[in-house]
């Protein structure tokens, strides 16, 4: 069992795909084409790939994907819109390959690592955390964000809509009568190979919306045209008067719905486009898809309360490696903590 450090995706074994898929199982974000993106779009100058990985007769039995940047801290290879992370890691030997894997990282050059965002319940990060603590790191944690789901438990969207605040359901009748008297208006769902075509579409509402120009349109199109070979986008524009004025970016994978990126033309606004939207979604995947829930991935932000059921908190790990004198230790230590406090 040893030790290796890949600094492309072309020198990971092919049986790191097994890990991968394994991965996908718990989430999309666990995906190769997620990690591909990232690292092909999200990596600021100065910034390099580092796949740790723990190898047993060819077979890849961890990988922690890592980015390493100036000074002497490196991070969990993530984009701001990441919403969990993990390492993926195989069912077998779990505490001698996560013991393989922190001894590893104890003696390469850096002296922190931050990992981020992490769930409280994710057996491999808090057993990567005791190997890391058995190798000689001090870790600690510090809430990172709020994370909004429901579970569909088998219910139709009928159902699901019934146990919504009344005045949800009540404000998307009554808007979208007014949208289709005064306007018209239809709703478009792409899926797969369709989406990246239709992606120009979300870019002009989002353009015309109240958020900023995307600033990270290479990362977004990268990633739909990784998630969309496989099927796994679903892309809903709303149009009034035969032009897009909302669009909403949704992924499904392995019975999970994710929410990822939301925009309505401001100009809209009093028809409330991005709630009929979201509600023709909603009914799209728990009807036809057949999802088991739904994550509206970050944010802590009023309005998912109303169609959530359920609020996680996600974290993120530091972990110093205890230096050899006490005053420089304690340093590092407090500069980790201010770290985390400031995210």
């Amino acid at each position: 069992m040893n030790f290796i450090c890949y600094s492309d995706w072309s020198e990971l074994p092919e049986s790191a795909n097994v890990l991968f898929a394994q991965g996908e199982q718990d989430s999309i974000f666990f995906s190769r084409p997620w990690f591909e993106n990232l690292a092909a779009t999200a990596l600021d100058q100065g910034q390099t790939l580092v796949l740790a990985c723990v190898v047993a007769g060819g077979a890849v039995l961890a990988i922690l994907p890592l980015k390493r940047c100036a000074g002497n801290t490196w991070y969990s290879l993530r984009h701001r819109y990441t919403p969990l992370y993990s390492l993926l890691l195989a069912d077998d030997d779990q505490s001698e390959v996560l013991a393989c894997l922190a001894e590893g990282l104890s003696r390469l050059p850096l002296q922190a690592l931050l990992l981020e965002p992490v769930a409280d319940n994710d057996s491999r990060i808090n057993g990567l955390q005791r190997a890391l603590e058995a190798a000689g790191y001090s870790c600690d944690r510090s809430f990172r964000l709020y994370n909004w789901i429901h579970r569909v438990q088998g219910r139709s969207h009928a159902d699901y809509m019934a146990a919504r605040p009344a005045r949800l359901g009540n404000t998307i009748a009554r808007k979208r009568r007014k949208l289709e008297r005064e306007h018209g208006c239809a709703i478009r769902l792409f899926a797969g190979d369709a989406v990246p075509p239709a992606l120009a579409a979300y870019h002009a509402v989002y353009t015309a919306s109240w958020k900023a120009n995307e600033q990270y349109a290479g990362f977004l199109d990268g990633m739909v045209a990784g998630f969309s070979r496989p099927g796994w986008t679903r892309l809903g524009v709303l149009y009034a008067k035969g032009k897009p004025v909302a669009a909403q970016l949704w992924f499904v994978l392995h019975g999970k719905a994710s929410i990822f990126r939301l925009a309505y033309d401001e100009a809209w606004r009093r028809y409330s486009p991005g709630s009929i939207l979201t509600s023709f979604l909603m009914e799209y995947v728990i009807d036809a898809d057949g999802v088991e829930e739904v994550d509206f991935l970050t944010g802590n932000d009023a309005y998912k309360q109303d169609w959530m059921s359920e609020r996680r908190e996600r974290f993120a790990l530091g972990c110093v490696k205890q230096a050899k004198l006490p005053g420089r230790y304690g340093l590092l230590i407090e500069s980790m903590k201010r770290m985390l406090k400031g995210r």
